[in-house]
C-alpha cells in the first residue's frame, strides 16, 4: 500500500438520503475529529453537484484505493462506479438502486482483495431496493452473501450496536414483535453468543468477554409466573454458553440491565428483541453509536440511522454516527485477524 495504511471504504447509500453530506462532512472533520482515511465508492460527478447543491466548496479527487490514504489530507478521495449516478435529495427513486449496490459489491470486492482494511455503509432504503427487484431481506444480508465463497454457506451475520458506555446485541432482529418467542430458540442465542464473545475477544482485544443475557419476559419471566420462554429458552442457552467457557450470565431482568452499574458488570448485552436493544443504546448514545455486523470475514460498521430522506440536501444531517463508525472501523480492520 504505496499511502501509508489501508483507508476505510465507504459506500454511497441511497444517493437521495445524507449519505453523500455526511460524507462530505465527515471529510471536512478530518482534522478536529480524527478522522480516519477513508474513500467513497460513488460516481464523482454526482458527488461534485451534491456540494454544489450545499453551498459548499470542497476538493474532491479521483484514486485508486492504493492512493487514497496519500490524499485524504488534500481532498475528499473517491473511486469512481462504472455508471453514473443521477439522485435528488429526500426523493427515493429505485433507478439508483443499481449504483447502490453496485457500491456495497465494490466495498466486498476491495475489502477482500486488502486493498481497503473495513467496509463502512451509508444508510440505505430497503424499500427502494425491493421496488427494484432486490430479493434479499436487507443490508446486512445481502453483505453476508457477498461474503460467502463460490460453493459456501453465507456466515451467520449478527449486529451489535456498539458505543463507548454500552454495547447491545438483538438476537432476534426485525421480525414483528408478536413472532419474537417463536423465532426464539436455544440454538440462536448460543450461535450469536459465540459470534459476540469470540469477536469482542478477536476484534475489540477484550481478552474474556462478559455478556449479560436479557430475559424475554418481564422480570425474567418470574419464575414462569409471566412466561415460561426464559426458563425453557433464554436459561438453556445460557448454561451451554457457560459450558463452552463463554462468561454469560441470565436470563437478567432487561429493567435494570442498563442502568451505570449494571454496565460496569459485563462488556456486551444480549437482548431477545430489537427494541430491547435499541431503546437503551439510543437513550444513552444517540448521535453515537455504531452499527457493527459481526461474523463476516471483514470488518463492517455502519451510522445507527437510516436514509432521513425528511432533511436530506439540506445541509443538517450530523456526521457524529459516521464519524464514529469510521473510526471503530479503522480500528477493528487494522490488523485484525479475520473472523471465519
Amino acid at each position: 500500500m504505496p499511502d501509508g495504511r489501508r483507508p476505510c471504504a465507504l459506500t454511497q447509500g441511497d444517493p437521495s438520503g445524507v449519505g453523500p453530506e455526511i460524507a462530505l462532512q465527515a471529510w471536512l472533520r478530518r482534522d478536529r475529529a480524527g478522522v480516519p482515511p477513508f474513500f467513497v465508492l460513488t460516481d464523482p460527478a454526482f458527488l461534485r453537484r451534491s456540494v454544489q447543491q450545499l453551498g459548499r466548496s470542497m476538493p474532491i479527487e479521483v484514486v485508486t484505493p492504493e492512493l487514497a490514504t496519500g490524499t485524504f489530507a488534500r481532498a475528499l478521495p473517491v473511486v469512481p462506479l462504472a455508471s453514473p449516478v443521477a439522485a435528488t435529495p429526500g426523493r427515493p427513486d429505485p433507478a439508483t438502486a443499481g449504483s447502490t449496490l453496485a457500491s456495497i459489491e465494490a466495498a466486498v470486492r476491495l475489502v477482500r482483495e486488502g486493498r481497503a482494511s473495513s467496509i463502512v455503509t451509508n444508510p440505505i432504503a430497503k424499500h427502494v431496493l425491493y421496488a427494484a427487484g432486490f430479493r434479499h431481506p436487507g443490508h446486512t444480508e445481502y453483505l453476508a452473501a457477498l461474503a460467502a465463497r463460490p460453493g459456501e454457506a453465507a456466515p451467520h451475520p449478527v449486529m451489535m450496536l456498539w458505543s463507548e458506555p454500552l454495547a447491545v446485541v438483538p438476537v432476534t432482529v426485525h421480525v414483528p414483535l408478536r413472532a419474537v418467542p417463536d423465532a426464539l430458540t436455544v440454538d440462536l442465542i448460543v450461535d450469536t453468543g459465540r459470534i459476540v464473545a469470540r469477536a469482542l475477544r478477536d476484534r475489540f482485544g477484550t481478552p474474556n468477554p462478559r455478556l449479560a443475557v436479557a430475559g424475554l419476559n418481564p422480570h425474567a419471566g418470574e419464575a414462569g409466573a409471566l412466561g415460561r420462554e426464559d426458563e425453557a429458552v433464554v436459561t438453556p442457552a445460557v448454561a451451554r454458553l457457560r459450558a463452552e467457557g463463554i462468561d454469560a450470565r441470565g436470563p437478567l431482568s432487561a429493567d435494570t440491565l442498563f442502568h451505570a452499574t449494571a454496565r460496569a458488570g459485563y462488556d456486551a448485552a444480549l437482548a431477545m428483541y430489537h427494541d430491547q436493544a435499541l431503546i437503551p443504546i439510543k437513550t444513552i448514545a444517540f448521535d453515537d453509536a455504531v452499527n457493527v455486523t459481526l461474523g463476516l470475514p471483514f470488518v463492517r460498521t455502519s451510522p445507527d440511522h437510516g436514509t432521513a430522506f425528511d432533511i436530506a440536501g439540506q445541509g443538517v444531517a450530523r456526521p457524529d454516527s459516521l464519524i464514529a463508525a469510521l473510526k471503530l472501523a479503522a480500528r477493528l480492520g487494522d490488523g485484525a485477524p479475520s473472523e471465519p
